[in-house]
């Protein structure tokens, strides 16, 4: 099983760690002291520098946690199968080093949820219900950018489908195999701290991911559905955002997932497994600048063809699409909805999901 983490950020200007005078004489010593302020909602504007103060202290760490929920990893992927490629917007944004991110998410998925596509099942339908829980951090590597975090998902699902013609159906409720994440961005996002954030604007920005399925998932040897794999897999993406004005994100990702041998697979055989390509496009707009925005996402995966013992299947191939709308509810706490369907199958996942994501946001360095 695998997790959809999508690490997306936007954080408006900012500041902290002085007082609201020495604001006002850094404006004024910046703009000269012949020029007039005038007041915006009670924050002193200085016409000539900018449309907006400088927040402050504690006012300051406030509106960052309330819009760091741009940051919210979809974690949601939360019951995707190892062969169907992951979408995740915004997964680039830069974020305050220190910055921690506490996520609760669920999901109920419909349709062909197989989280081992080599199955010798037919017709399969399940309904799947799932709980991720995870924790993201900011960091500095080398004065870029990046985020290190841990997801660990629950599952509780209902399975049924044919095998060798026969009618078949079965239940697990179990842990699927957790996922280990770093991001770091090479280009356009550096590492900064709260108060440098003020005078960051995302141009565009490149960066790498990678993502470590663990095997630690429920499994048994047995058993025809498990809900983990019983093997690694090693996801890397290289991906690329731009920004085009004051509203509209386009953002490009490529990427690979590859496989170790899984020696333990059903009937006492082994199982290999090729990598498993996929490429994404992404259109986000920001509907209220920075913490409500919606991206729209389409995706296709193929490759992974498997071995098991030496019978080779055929390749998998799909094209998925998502809808993403992210709405905060406080300082500090956000909400994302999410909406994963299969338009195209030739052979892997074929699977609807809704997802509902909270998150909290606290710490960053000033």
């Amino acid at each position: 099983m695998r997790s959809l983490v999508s690490m997306t950020v936007i954080f408006p200007v900012g500041s902290t760690g002085t007082s609201h005078q020495a604001a006002s004489r850094a404006r004024r010593s910046r703009c000269g002291s012949g020029r007039a302020t005038t007041y915006c909602k009670g924050e002193p504007v200085d016409s000539s520098c900018g449309s907006r103060g400088w927040r402050t202290g504690p006012e300051a760490r406030s509106r960052f946690r309330r819009v760091g929920g741009g940051l919210f990893l979809v974690l949601l992927a939360l019951c995707k199968p190892l062969a169907a490629q992951e979408l995740e917007p915004r997964a680039l944004q830069n974020a305050p080093v220190g910055m921690n991110f506490a996520i609760l998410a669920a999901g109920y998925s419909r349709g062909n949820v197989l989280f081992d596509p080599t199955l010798p099942l037919e017709d399969v339908r399940a309904d799947v219900w799932s709980t991720t829980l995870g924790f993201v951090r900011a960091i500095d590597v080398f004065g870029m950018s990046g985020r290190a975090g841990v997801l660990v998902p629950l599952v509780s699902g209902d399975w049924s489908g044919r095998l060798a013609g026969a009618d078949t159906a079965t239940s697990r409720t179990g842990v699927a195999d957790p996922r280990i994440l770093l991001a770091v961005n090479l280009i356009g996002a550096p590492a900064l701290r709260m108060s440098q954030m003020r005078g960051y604007r995302q141009t565009t920005t490149v960066g790498v991911q990678l993502q470590v399925a663990v095997p630690l998932g429920q499994y048994y040897p047995d058993k025809l559905i498990n809900l983990g794999s019983n093997r690694w897999a090693f996801e890397s993406r290289l991906g690329i955002s731009h920004a085009v004005g004051a509203r509209w994100i386009f953002e490009g990702y490529g990427g690979a997932t590859f496989y170790t041998r899984n020696g333990e697979f059903i009937g006492g055989t082994e199982l290999t497994q090729d990598p498993f390509f996929e490429a994404e496009g992404d259109v986000i707009y920001l509907i209220r600048r920075p913490d409500i925005w919606f991206a729209a996402s389409i995706g296709y995966g193929w490759g992974g063809t498997a071995t098991v013992g030496s019978v080779e299947k055929e390749p998998l191939s799909n094209v998925r699409a998502s809808g993403v709308l992210r709405l905060p509810i406080a300082p500090g706490h956000g909400l994302k909805l999410v909406y994963i369907t299969g338009l195209t199958t030739k052979l892997g996942a074929d699977f609807d999901t809704v997802q509902l994501g909270y998150q909290y946001t606290f710490g960053g360095k000033p």
